[in-house]
């Protein structure tokens, strides 16, 4: 195991009191290849025992690796196989059992969330993954703790339109299902492209098929130490001082979270995975990525500049994380979601971002158009067409790419989502009226670009 910087680890904790900084998440990755079966109740009692047998402690002794080195752990949470796969040997497609089964276990563990009830298919859908895709509504209105994911594109596949329409119907009716609750079910889904199988962040987490039997994987936040670092510089720094400063950042609060997550890791006796540094913010005041772009010299975000000022601050943290494990993996950069960041919400509600300049700074940003509230009549097309948009941003740069978004049913534009904790509120932002029917209504699929010829 590598050696550590006692001075740089002491040095980031005196930034937990200042600046919000914690580790997000502590991720558990198991596989559940191995619980397959025809039967339905076998493989559900299966995926109990196998989810208890590893994760019984998770949450224990996270909270005692915390205390010990005063470093807040956020969330504890499980990521599991994709379910399409799962349950596809199974008699009967029933997975909203398998669905409750896993929030069932997921309680009686005490972790946050559960990821992976998922489907990649970005090529094509199986039936067994149609089945699942159909049954996400019912699956997140019926749980509080999952969460789930469908990969629809990617750099070598190219787009796969047909699920696309299937993805946005599923969007717009887990949103109906929950409208009470302000469309919490579209919330705690996500669309991607070129998805990662080592993602410790919601709800896009699972434990892909390259992955081992389980694993330990971290993402750790720090907007709030990167904002201040920044505003400690003299205003006229020129801006490779602005970037050599996030970096150092970076690497202090990396190396911060590698010392945990290796500690948790050893004790829970299995091997340690990723870390994913990314700058993933919370409601609270001093924890936005927003207030950073201010520091930067930003008026707020939205201005010209933005996607300019968004792309170093990425590439900046990735270089830090790079420099301080030899594990850096997931996501790892600066997510922009509208309600977990107080800025963006500022930002948003005054007009000041829109979602064509949130759609422009994901060409450059870790994921992608993320916790947008929309209107609740936005047509299904439209949706489809948004993620259409955002799955091209990644198939075409080779980069990671999402959506999540929000139909809020019976509300528009200047209205307002309300979640709570760390998934916060949106105002309603306005989508473009024009029809996009014709077009995603095409079936088949989007050829891969050119540089994916590259064997």
């Amino acid at each position: 195991m590598k050696s550590f910087d006692e001075k740089l680890v002491l040095e980031t904790i005196n930034m937990i009191k200042l600046y919000n900084l914690d580790i997000r998440t502590v991720t558990m990755a198991i596989s559940l290849r191995d619980c397959i079966d025809r039967d339905i109740n076998v493989l559900c009692r299966r995926i109990r025992e196998k989810i208890l047998n590893h994760a019984q402690n998770l949450v224990k002794y996270a909270e005692e690796i915390g205390s010990s080195y005063a470093i807040p752990i956020v969330n504890k949470r499980i990521a599991i196989t994709p379910i399409s796969v799962i349950g596809e040997s199974c008699d009967s497609y029933d997975y909203v059992k398998i669905a409750q089964t896993l929030d069932s276990v997921a309680k009686e563990v005490g972790v946050d969330f559960v990821g992976g009830y998922s489907a990649l298919v970005e090529k094509g859908c199986t039936k067994g993954d149609l089945a699942l895709i159909k049954s996400i509504p019912e699956a997140l209105a019926t749980t509080s703790r999952l969460c789930s994911s469908v990969n629809v594109g990617s750099s070598k596949a190219g787009i796969n339109m047909d699920a696309i329409l299937e993805v946005a119907e599923t969007i717009k009716k887990s949103a109906e299902l929950t409208k009470d609750t302000d469309g919490l079910g579209a919330a705690k889904f996500v669309c991607f492209c070129n998805s990662v199988s080592d993602n410790p962040f919601m709800a896009g987490a699972y434990c892909g098929y390259g992955e081992p039997e389980v694993a330990l994987n971290v993402g750790v936040s720090g907007p709030g130490v990167v904002k201040a670092a920044i505003a400690d510089l003299d205003k006229k720094a020129d801006l490779g001082t602005l970037a050599k400063t996030i970096k150092n950042t970076a690497y202090k609060i990396t190396s911060a979270g590698e010392l945990v997550g290796r500690k948790l890791a050893a004790k829970l006796d299995i091997p340690f995975g990723v870390i994913d540094l990314s700058l993933a913010p919370t409601p609270a005041i001093g924890d936005s990525v927003a207030e950073i772009f201010q520091a930067m010299g930003l008026e707020h975000v939205g201005a010209h500049g933005t996607t300019a000022a968004l792309a170093m601050l990425n590439d900046a943290v990735k270089k830090g994380g790079i420099m301080a494990s030899s594990y850096v993996g997931g996501l790892s950069g600066a997510f922009i979601p509208v309600s977990e960041d107080a800025g963006m919400i500022e930002a948003a509600t005054n007009g000041h971002l829109t979602f064509d300049k949130l759609e422009a700074m994901t060409s450059v940003c870790s994921v992608g158009l993320d916790m947008i509230a929309v209107p609740g009549d936005t047509p299904v097309t439209t949706i489809a067409g948004i993620i259409a948009d955002e799955m091209a941003i990644g198939m075409i740069n080779k980069k990671t790419t999402a959506v999540r978004i929000i139909p809020a049913i019976g509300k528009g534009v200047g209205d307002k989502v309300v979640f709570g904790g760390l998934l916060g509120e949106a105002p309603v932002m306005a989508v473009n009226s024009l029809s996009s029917a014709d077009f995603v209504n095409r079936t088949g699929r989007i050829p891969a670009p050119i540089h994916s010829l590259n064997n």
